[in-house]
């Protein structure tokens, strides 16, 4: 039989456990999904992708917003297959309530409805399909990226401006080049002759080379993710169609791709809303941390990685590391950051960003490295195509 004494010092026991066990939970990490695609033919761009984000954790302690933060990495393979497979994982077993990164519009195809309708935060820093920036919209979908049609619509104006009266334009068979192509065409004030679609595991353009030669245009759009950019880039040179055809690119020249292109780059214009050289404190600080830490000039998917971990801090700030009150959570994000490597990061009422857009040429540094410059801004806070079909507000 207890005696009162007994009945206390279990009770003080009772407590002290409820009280670590409180103390415990308060100081669980949150834990954050990264898809990412580090095999295949992208595989550089979501290494980047994540060595920004992982900067970023670092620089803070491995916390976001004050709270401890683990970080589950997983290889989608640029597969839509694989990567569902992955997200299920991620939020039956895992419980994760935030899935960041997502390379492959493919990929965010596929997973993005199983992510928002669970509830489960998705914070994209690469893709951006048009049809989650439009009717497909989602309250639980941030995207710190770009939407896909974006950097293309800039390279349209771009070339509109330096007056291409006739171009031809090719890019991948697949969600992002689809997309691309639309962007282009939306922007650009003069006659498409041609619109190749070649295959995303094509590694040789040479029937595609043939045909712009044929066409005579006065210059060629082109976006290609990743390797097939050098690839591309390196034939369409060796066909000495460089010499005669100008060549207006988006996406395609960046620390993951100047290193394997170097001189044959050199002169060469692209478009985005991101470059080493943006003037503002945010990234001047992330590009000297990159460089220090990985020893390469970072690149736009690097940039976005990090920026995916910036406006998580921030928002966790916000709600002080409760990011189980979701509504509360949602509300931090759409406040959005203003201390991005962008400037201000400001979401449209379909929660992809509102930024300008630049022209960048290929430059050698004062170290003999190539890099990007700024050269003009044919876009200025400009907003996605689709941002009228989401129905948010």
């Amino acid at each position: 039989m207890f005696n009162i004494k007994t009945l206390k010092a279990a009770a003080a026991i009772m407590a002290l456990g409820a009280s670590f066990s409180v103390h415990v939970h308060a100081q669980s990490p949150i834990k954050i999904g990264y898809l990412g695609t580090f095999s295949g033919p992208i595989g550089a761009i979501g290494q980047d992708n994540y060595d920004g984000f992982m900067l970023a954790l670092e620089q803070r302690g491995g916390k976001l917003g004050g709270a401890p933060v683990q970080v589950l990495k997983e290889d989608d393979q640029f597969k839509p297959d694989v990567g569902l497979q992955i997200v299920q994982k991620l939020i039956e077993k895992e419980k994760v309530p935030i899935i960041t990164g997502v390379m492959g519009s493919n990929v965010m195809m596929a997973v993005h409805r199983p992510i928002t309708e669970k509830q489960v935060f998705l914070i994209g820093s690469n893709a951006g399909p048009s049809a989650q920036a439009g009717a497909q919209c989602s309250p639980y979908q941030f995207i710190v990226s770009w939407q896909n049609d974006g950097h293309a619509e800039a390279a349209g104006k771009f070339s509109s401006d330096k007056g291409y009266k006739r171009m031809v334009l090719i890019a991948p068979n697949y969600q992002a080049g689809k997309d691309a192509l639309q962007g282009f065409k939306r922007t650009y004030k003069g006659e498409v002759l041609e619109e190749l679609a070649p295959g995303m595991a094509q590694p040789d353009f040479s029937a595609e080379i043939a045909q712009i030669a044929a066409a005579k245009p006065d210059a060629v759009y082109a976006f290609f993710p990743g390797a097939l950019a050098v690839n591309f880039v390196r034939q369409y040179q060796q066909a000495g169609l460089n010499k005669t055809i100008p060549l207006q690119t988006s996406s395609m020249l960046d620390a993951t791709t100047l290193p394997a292109l170097k001189d044959s780059g050199l002169g060469l214009f692209s478009t985005h809303w991101w470059s080493p050289d943006l003037d503002n404190a945010a990234n001047k600080g992330f590009v000297e941390a990159f460089e220090k830490k990985y020893n390469r000039i970072p690149s736009l998917f690097a940039a976005q990685g990090y920026d995916a971990a910036l406006l998580l801090d921030t928002a966790i700030t916000r709600v002080k590391g409760n990011i189980s009150d979701k509504p509360a959570f949602m509300a931090a994000l759409k406040a959005g950051n203003p201390n991005s490597v962008r400037g201000v990061l400001k979401f449209g009422n379909n929660n992809f960003p509102i930024h300008d857009y630049f022209a960048f040429t290929v430059v050698k540094d004062a170290k003999e490295r190539y890099t990007l410059k700024t050269v003009a801004t044919p876009l200025k806070a400009h907003q996605d195509a689709y941002h009228a079909q989401c129905p948010l507000k």
